[in-house]
């Protein structure tokens, strides 16, 4: 299989673009998925404390703040991306 084949560009150019950028995107990815784990880590910090306090697990007004700044940066899908994100850092509930 040729490179042209995985990257279903027509011309070598094209693939070697399509290539580059692909390694990019898989350098980017890995950085993203750094940052989530640590952002879960902080977030099972606060969770803790707030726990520990007598508090509950969620703040929910906190969660609709960060629902809101990501609909604004990313548009709807943000809003969606950022569930999932919540989802992900609230831990076992």
């Amino acid at each position: 299989m040729t490179t042209i084949d995985v990257t279903g560009a027509r011309t070598p150019e094209a693939a070697d673009v399509i290539t580059g950028a692909r390694e990019r995107i898989d350098s980017l990815d890995d950085r993203i998925i750094g940052l989530i784990q640590e952002r879960m880590a902080v977030s099972a910090v606060i969770q803790e404390a707030r726990i520990t306090s007598g508090g509950r697990r969620v703040n929910l007004s906190r969660e609709m703040e960060i629902l809101g700044h990501y609909r604004d940066a990313l548009g709807k899908p943000g809003t969606s991306l950022a569930m999932t994100l919540l989802e992900l850092c609230r831990g076992r509930v």
